[in-house]
């Protein structure tokens, strides 16, 4: 009976420990960001006008990237008015992106501080992500635009060879491509 009550005891422990474990959420590392719906890391690539990924739906169906197309330079053959051109799209792009990164931390802060100093309601929640959505949205479109820019720019042979450096090469991107109906110069 008392191996029994014993045995009976540290599964009871064993189960209780794996529940309160279970309990702890994984955002609770979170709660001393600055700002709690974004990282360091993601401020940081804000400030600095980085893409993040947002621009994967042109880059993966043959949209280059302006600044990966400048860095493969000698393997794309590009000449120089096209290299001056993505110079422009770069600094234009980056010019954008960090005023809009600048907005959507703002934006996000805002909200943050909604709810930290209780200042929320339904009708502010609804302002204050209607807000953080646009400027995401906004920041989003010119990293894209940027993209289209640069498949307009290239030839139909360098974006094969962007796709190819890149690893593309053999996806779907390669039939988007050459039968996009963009134009190719």
């Amino acid at each position: 009976m008392t191996r029994m009550t014993i045995s009976t005891g540290l599964l009871l422990l064993a189960l209780s420990t794996g529940v309160n474990s279970q309990d702890i959420s994984d955002y609770a590392k979170w709660r001393g960001r600055e700002i709690k719906a974004l990282s360091d890391q993601q401020i940081a690539d804000l400030r600095e006008g980085k893409g993040m990924g947002l621009s994967l739906p042109a880059e993966l169906n043959g949209a280059p990237g302006p600044l990966h197309a400048l860095e493969m330079r000698r393997t794309l053959r590009i000449s120089d008015p096209q290299a001056a051109e993505l110079e422009r799209i770069v600094a234009h792009m980056r010019m954008t992106a960090q005023r809009f990164g600048h907005e959507v931390i703002r934006a996000e802060r805002d909200l943050d501080n909604a709810f930290r100093t209780g200042q929320v309601d339904e009708q502010s929640i609804d302002e204050l992500t209607r807000q953080a959505a646009l400027l995401n949205g906004q920041l989003r479109a010119e990293h894209l635009k940027a993209h289209l820019q640069t498949r307009q720019l290239l030839s139909r042979e360098q974006i094969a060879a962007y796709d190819q450096a890149r690893g593309y090469s053999g996806t779907a991107a390669d039939g988007n491509a050459s039968s996009s109906g963009h134009r190719h110069r």
